[in-house]
């Protein structure tokens, strides 16, 4: 499992399986949106405005990594 966040973005993204396949984007509500793979697998779940819905504080007492975009 991986977890990445995104402050500006505010984008969490959870991945739950590391292989690489192909997903197909489900939206469950306005800001949540599920990868689903084979056999209907949820692979990763993606919250938009993160910072607002939860406590990010509490979800990361493990260990996580930040994306800061894309470098020049």
């Amino acid at each position: 499992m991986q977890i990445i966040y995104n402050p500006k973005s505010d984008v969490l993204y959870i991945r739950l399986d590391e292989h690489k396949q192909d997903v197909i984007n489900q939206r469950v509500s306005e800001d949540v949106v599920l990868d689903m793979g084979s056999e209907e697998r949820i692979i990763g779940i993606e919250i938009m405005d993160a910072s607002h819905r939860l406590n990010l504080k509490d979800i990361f007492p493990v260990e996580y990594q930040v994306s800061m975009g894309a470098s020049a």
